[in-house]
């Protein structure tokens, strides 16, 4: 019974207390030895009566169970120790462990917030050990602990301050960023993980080297040099705007507010064969595709003649100007509803619909616009390497990968103040060391690298009348 009693303690057994078997054996071995000697002694100095075998063994295990409770009564507070609170304490030694605040997510395998939470808890749990304490319910295997915490949705985070105090409750996805804010609202920063990098900073207010092109050959979309076979020219009531090709004349022509009905009427392009300016609705267009991108290839031409003997030449099919319209205006961006091509746009997701947006910020915009949770796909500017980034409830719930920044190309006005530099200007990068050989490419960028997060709410706060005017000539940014 007693030998039975002592292995029922040892770690393999699973009990609540346990006592290392080796220490156990050395006890009953030395107090066995201690039993034989003592008797030895007893019996030749005091004539007593040889103890038999059975006294013995009596003996020498009575010692060792008192030995053993001995030691079992001073390691009471070992780890594994079941607390007030059902949780096994981490103290090692005699001396309390340190209070430390503690945050508990309940949840369930198989609800989907509560999937995206797992890796931000275990983030959380791994970066800030020592500093915060983060404990997962399941509520399907707990049951108790619905009743107990008070749960009525899942996922739901609770913050417990040092002393066990409840401080704030979210219901829902939360974010790393955001529970790190929450705790900071309470007075607890935990500031950068131990041997954790700290967040790359990056900007450039200036840029590298003045702009010295000649103003009619910069294109007023997007700032691109103007080829001379391309050129498509607006005759405006304050000038000519000059653009350098028919795709970014559509791109301006979906971001007008005003009648359009007439204003084909005051566009020009050039004539690919000798790059003079014929009237836009009045030219045969060269309609093809290039092989590596499937970005289409528009060419102008004057006569008809022509754009036949290029079309032989290089292939494609020939169009009039108002089926290249159609074609031109198919695809727009799901968020400011600019004319975009596939091949330059991020894709977007909405649940089964799939839309596009012209640039990566406007892709986030997506979520503000529709109300819903949306994913992302777009691809680094400098590399092509694709970045994908989920929502949930206007927060960024996945990042894939997880070093992937935004830049937010920025322009400053004349009166000193910075307003984005349009959506021409901003990007997704997979690393910050991207994003700036990327910038170091462009010598006339200027702006911040930002948090794909950070993109992500300067769109969400919005409102409904500053979405409607996005990226809206005259509305958003007039230049």
């Amino acid at each position: 019974m007693p030998a039975s009693w002592l292995l029922a303690q040892c770690p393999c057994s699973g009990g609540e207390r346990a006592t290392n078997p080796f220490l156990v054996l050395a006890v009953v071995a030395a107090t066995w030895w201690l039993g034989s000697m003592l008797t030895a002694v007893w019996q030749k100095k005091k004539g007593a009566t040889p103890v038999g075998k059975s006294g013995k063994i009596a003996i020498v295990v009575a010692v060792a169970v008192v030995v053993v409770l001995v030691i079992a009564l001073k390691r009471g507070g070992a780890p594994g120790a079941p607390t007030k609170d059902g949780k096994a304490t981490t103290q090692t030694g005699s001396a309390p462990a340190a209070a430390i605040p503690r945050l508990v997510d309940l949840g369930a395998g198989m609800c989907i917030p509560c999937k995206l939470m797992a890796p931000i808890l275990e983030g959380l749990r791994k970066e800030y050990a020592g500093r915060l304490e983060v404990d997962f319910i399941d509520v399907n295997e707990n049951k108790e602990a619905v009743d107990k915490y008070k749960i009525d949705l899942i996922p739901t985070q609770i913050f417990f301050d040092p002393s066990g105090e409840e401080l704030f409750r979210h219901t829902g996805f939360f974010s790393k960023e955001d529970i790190l804010a929450k705790w900071k609202e309470f007075g607890f920063d935990f500031g950068a993980a131990p041997g954790a990098s700290k967040p790359a900073a990056f900007e450039r207010l200036e840029p590298a080297k003045a702009d010295d092109r000649v103003k009619d050959k910069v294109c007023y979309m997007c700032d691109g040099d103007i080829a001379p076979k391309t050129e498509v020219v607006i005759s405006a009531p304050k000038g000519y705007v000059h653009l350098c090709g028919p795709h970014c004349y559509f791109i301006l022509h979906s971001c007008l507010t005003q009648d359009k009905t007439a204003i084909d009427e005051s566009v020009c392009v050039s004539d690919w064969s000798t790059s003079n300016h014929v009237v836009a609705a009045q030219a045969t267009y060269l309609y093809s595709l290039d092989e590596k991108s499937g970005r289409p290839v528009i060419k102008a031409f004057a006569a008809r003649d022509a754009a036949t003997k290029e079309m032989q030449a290089a292939g494609g099919s020939l169009i009039g100007w108002a089926a290249l319209r159609e074609k031109e205006l198919a695809q727009r961006c799901g968020f400011c509803d600019r004319a975009v091509y596939p091949q330059d746009a991020a894709r977007v997701l909405v649940g089964a619909v799939q839309t596009w947006g012209c640039c990566s910020h406007c892709a986030l915009g997506v979520a503000a616009r529709m109300g819903k949770d949306i994913e992302v796909h777009e691809r680094d500017r400098l590399t092509g390497e694709e970045i994908v980034v989920k929502t949930l409830d206007g927060k960024v719930a996945s990042l894939a990968p997880k070093t992937a920044v935004a830049w937010f190309g920025q322009r400053k006005k004349p009166d000193g103040t910075w307003a984005s530099a349009g959506c021409f200007h901003q990007g997704f990068f997979t690393n910050a060391d991207n994003l700036e050989k990327w910038v170091e490419a462009h010598p006339f960028e200027t702006g911040r690298l930002i948090t794909i997060q950070k993109a992500l709410d300067d769109k969400m706060k919005l409102t409904p009348q500053q979405i409607q005017k996005a990226c809206k000539i005259g509305e958003c940014a007039p230049k």
